[in-house]
């Protein structure tokens, strides 16, 4: 079943009981949220740069941003963790121990790392079988995340929600271009690709972007029935902005999104405490850098992911005061697993690390600048199973329909899906 087919599946499904029911006689939805903090020690590695390094400093802290929905029918969970990539072991853990806790099924949970680069791994080992083969930060790390769906279950009061979007299209560019110059086409494969990632800012040999980008930035706002607010998620298509001190952990601009939301909604130091929420969309071929301009300014370190987070707030916070707010929807989730075949090695690349490997290393071999990364990646993927299976979920939320999807997907896959989808937004 393909993700399109998940959301034309879940378009159908309504809810069949009554659910809780106000004195007036009429549906009651309800909303809890919580954080949980999933900073990790110092010496756990940062693995956003091309080389893994250790922690030394916390710029700011790392969190589990948890939001539940209650329709009286049919419950939600959503969760967003400030980590570069979380693995499915670690989450399907997480589920277990918050669905044993709250009876929220498995199915109806959807996580999702945020993709800082900032953030130490949670990856673990390159194949995890057993969930006593889990390391400690990501035992620690599912605890803390089923422990948020537990607290936000908890604080479930009657609620409102309402959803908008918003375009802020001057902060994403495809990062994946066409150029003149074959020589910006090599790879570290020993080959030459169609397109170059990341090519010189500035340059003449730039032709045209490879891709669209998306500039939508989606939200759902909930708050109390007296107007309070409980939580907003948004989702913007934008990678991570970085600019961090080398060794230094933080949230980037996800986490910058969801102090200045929380600002701009005057919901500062409230009981219970607001939870601002800004996922990842459809940007493996999207990034923050205008490859066709020069460098006109130096920021400082985390200045650019704070202008980031703060153009994206206020585009937010302008469109929030448009939203209509309903006292109730019927929610709806599906999943289905995916099954994938690894890409695998070709011959040829394998002949070209073995060669690079058999050099006589006091020899300066001017080759590609990754190809000893790349080298030991093809080794693990040699290695890896030949078929994984890629968890797709589809949330509903009355016309507004959620699509989930792993790894750096690209724009054009997100527009293709929106395009698809039955929902209205």
């Amino acid at each position: 079943m393909h993700l399109r087919h998940l959301f034309a599946s879940m378009f159908v499904l309504a809810s069949t009981a009554s659910g809780v029911i106000a004195a007036d006689g009429e549906s009651v939805l309800r909303a809890g949220a919580a954080t949980s903090n999933i900073t990790p020690p110092l010496g756990e590695l940062i693995v956003g740069g091309w080389k893994p390094i250790p922690a030394t400093h916390i710029h700011d802290e790392l969190y589990a941003r948890c939001l539940v929905l209650d329709d009286g029918n049919t419950k939600l969970a959503i969760v967003l963790c400030d980590n570069v990539g979380i693995p499915r072991e670690v989450f399907d853990l997480a589920k277990k121990q918050a669905q044993e806790a709250t009876g929220i099924p498995a199915s109806h949970m959807l996580m999702a790392a945020t993709h800082t680069h900032s953030a130490t791994t949670a990856r673990g080992p390159s194949k995890v079988i057993q969930e006593q083969e889990l390391t400690d930060y990501q035992s620690f790390l599912a605890t803390r995340i089923s422990d948020g769906i537990r607290r936000a279950d908890n604080q479930l009061e009657s609620a409102r929600i309402g959803w908008g979007q918003i375009d802020e299209p001057s902060e994403v560019f495809n990062r994946r271009w066409y150029v003149h110059d074959a020589s910006l086409l090599t790879n570290p494969f020993g080959g030459v690709d169609r397109v170059r990632m990341n090519p010189p800012r500035g340059s003449p040999a730039l032709d045209r972007p490879a891709g669209p980008v998306d500039p939508q930035v989606s939200f759902i706002s909930v708050q109390s029935r007296d107007g309070r607010p409980i939580a907003l998620l948004a989702n913007y298509s934008l990678h991570y902005v970085g600019g961090v001190r080398s060794g230094e952990v933080s949230a980037d601009y996800f986490g910058y999104f969801a102090k200045f939301i929380e600002e701009k909604l005057d919901a500062v130091d409230q009981t219970p405490p607001f939870v601002g929420m800004l996922s990842n969309g459809t940007s493996g071929d999207v990034n923050n850098i205008n490859f066709t301009g020069k460098n006109t300014k130096r920021y400082e370190r985390y200045e650019k992911m704070q202008e980031v987070a703060e153009k994206v707030a206020s585009r937010v916070h302008d469109a929030h005061q448009r939203v209509k707010f309903q006292d109730w929807v019927p929610l709806g989730a599906v999943q289905t697993d995916l099954p994938l075949k690894v890409r695998k090695p070709t011959p040829e690349m394998l002949e070209h690390f073995a060669r690079i490997e058999s050099e006589d290393k006091e020899n300066e071999r001017k080759g590609h600048i990754r190809e000893a990364i790349y080298a030991q990646r093809v080794a693990k993927l040699q290695a890896a199973e030949d078929e994984i299976q890629v968890p797709l979920q589809a949330l509903r939320i009355g016309n507004l329909g959620i699509a989930a999807i792993p790894f750096e997907t690209f724009a054009e896959t997100g527009w293709e899906l929106k395009d698809r989808s039955p929902f209205q937004q």
